[in-house]
């Protein structure tokens, strides 16, 4: 029984540790290779996404303001937390030529429930799972949500950033042109 018992502790053991090893590989941050996010946001700018009511949300309507584009999705709670700041964020800068978009990795009924609940101010695009990946080509090395990405008025890619956003943080990009 003694033996049995051992044994069970030594593979929970290195269960453990390979757990918590490739998590720590996983969030650790790790180089981008040059130039592959800047591409990106090249094509980002052909994009278009459907919008919970379904209509068209051309992301080259945006071109010529500085735009904060947000990854989330209803089921995220840092990302939902982080909503209201953003719409905030939003009512005060509309007027200073900053755009911000919410790009919804998520299904699309979900969205729509949630937004007739919560809605907010600044248009919201239905990424769904491909969103994922768009927000990986732009620099979130884990795919974590929420993630956020802020772009001059040109449409070059200024800023990311993989979390919660912050109001200090918020006050910086409005800065950023």
């Amino acid at each position: 029984m003694n033996r049995r018992n051992m044994l069970y502790g030594g593979v929970a053991a290195a269960a453990g540790l390979a757990g918590a090893g490739a998590a720590w590989w996983k969030f650790q941050p790790h180089d981008v290779v040059a130039g592959e996010p800047e591409r990106a946001a090249e094509s980002f700018w052909q994009l278009s996404f459907d919008t919970p009511n379904g209509k068209n949300l051309p992301m080259r309507s945006f071109l010529g303001k500085t735009v904060l584009v947000n990854f989330w999705a209803t089921w995220c709670p840092p990302c939902v937390e982080e909503l209201p700041l953003l719409d905030y964020f939003y009512q005060e800068n509309k007027d200073k030529n900053i755009q911000v978009v919410g790009l919804a990795v998520d299904q699309p009924s979900a969205v729509r429930t949630w937004l007739q609940s919560k809605p907010l101010n600044f248009p919201v695009g239905m990424a769904g799972l491909a969103g994922t990946e768009l927000s990986k080509s732009l620099g979130n090395q884990t795919g974590g949500l929420p993630f956020s990405v802020v772009f001059s008025t040109s449409g070059k890619l200024l800023h990311r950033k993989l979390g919660k956003v912050s109001p200090e943080e918020l006050a910086l990009w409005a800065k950023l042109k």
